[in-house]
């Protein structure tokens, strides 16, 4: 049983891998997404990364990327900004393969 015990160990743990490595790709995505944003707002140093800090939050975003989008499109908005939610849904695809390549993740 040992053979089994171990496989089923090793197939835990590369869920475990699995799991945290797309944690991570999530929020270094959302971190360049929030860059972008914060470019796109007219905002620069602590003011940029502070308001990225905010996108990557998923206590501010239970409902995903949905609510990040329908928060940027709002900020957006507010600001005068003309950026729609389709070119933010493009921007988190594009930073998304982004994150995947610079964490090793493709």
């Amino acid at each position: 049983m040992t053979g089994i015990d171990d496989r089923e160990k090793g197939f835990e743990k590369k869920f475990e891998n699995d799991q945290e490595l797309a944690f991570k790709v999530k929020s270094r995505r959302n971190h360049l997404l929030g860059l972008w944003a914060a470019t796109q707002l007219g905002l620069a140093g602590d003011a940029a990364e502070a308001y990225a800090k905010t996108v990557m939050d998923p206590a501010q975003h239970p409902h995903g990327d949905d609510d990040i989008v329908k928060k940027l499109t709002a900020d957006f908005q507010a600001k005068g900004v003309s950026v729609d939610a389709g070119r933010v849904r493009l921007e988190l695809e594009q930073f998304g393969a982004q994150a995947r390549k610079q964490l090793g993740a493709s």
